[in-house]
């Protein structure tokens, strides 16, 4: 068992407890889900556990309850592009595979690239397109979590979409399916990238999620994907992308988000 995962475990749920549901919030995203009888702990209080330093995402790990299911969920992931090994990006999956957590629902704000989408859309993951040239597994694997070449095609657990899909549909949204691709950022992509994403049959483009999934996929875990399109990615709009647009949209769809994270968990 690797140990650096074992003393943060060790260290959260002496502070905050177990769960069963893993949550893992996206730009602009933080402050969407609020929990019950939450217990939080700063990051820089867990031993050598990475912080968050992209805008739009916090450093604290909150335990607590969502219709009436123990959550665990991080107010800020970490990213590629910030200069994180992927050993250290996956780290609070395997951390959340000891606390006892089956199920993790990732979230993301990413760039549209399907062209019948529009900013403040949702997004249920359906597969992924790895674009960075890098994988968090890549290395001796570690036994007390997966197998060395664990099958990925089934990555987003098909039997959780029906879930997703009908809580959606009670809660009014129109609810968005497609194929997330990862470009390792921090550069937003070019519009012959977007283009040949397209090509590829991806739906959506971010610098996220995909790392984690896998690791999480490689521990056993169920996932669900949920990601917000905060805006058009390159060369559809001729108009220049900002991280001010991503945050801005991040916040306008902050109900529906909620509302259908909530409603998701409670069916699990």
């Amino acid at each position: 068992m690797n140990e650096r995962v074992k003393k943060a475990a060790d260290v959260i749920r002496e502070r905050c407890g177990d769960a069963e549901i893993g949550l893992i919030l996206g730009s602009g995203l933080a402050d969407s889900v609020m929990l019950e009888d939450a217990k939080t702990i700063a990051y820089q209080d867990i031993p050598d556990f990475p912080l968050s330093t992209a805008t739009g995402h916090k450093s604290e790990w909150v335990t607590g309850k969502l219709n009436g299911k123990k959550v665990c969920m991080m107010r800020g992931r970490f990213h590629f592009y910030e200069g994180w090994r992927t050993e250290d990006i996956v780290l609070p999956v395997r951390v959340m595979k000891l606390l006892g957590v089956k199920t993790l629902i990732v979230t993301n704000a990413a760039g549209g690239v399907n062209l019948s989408y529009t900013p403040g859309d949702l997004m249920l993951i359906t597969d992924h397109i790895n674009y960075s040239g890098v994988n968090p597994l890549i290395g001796p694997n570690d036994d007390d979590f997966g197998t060395r070449f664990p099958d990925m095609s089934t990555a987003y657990t098909p039997a959780l979409r029906p879930v997703v899909r009908e809580c959606a549909k009670e809660l009014g949204i129109d609810l968005k399916e497609g194929v997330y691709m990862w470009f390792s950022g921090p550069s937003y992509e070019t519009p012959a990238e977007i283009r040949m994403a397209r090509v590829l049959g991806a739906d959506a483009v971010g610098m996220s999620t995909v790392p984690e999934v896998i690791a999480a996929r490689h521990a056993g875990m169920d996932i669900i994907g949920i990601t917000c399109i905060t805006n058009m990615a390159a060369g559809i709009l001729d108009q220049p992308l900002t991280h001010k647009e991503v945050m801005e949209t991040g916040e306008k769809v902050r109900g529906n988000f909620s509302a259908l994270i909530g409603s998701v968990v409670g069916k699990l």
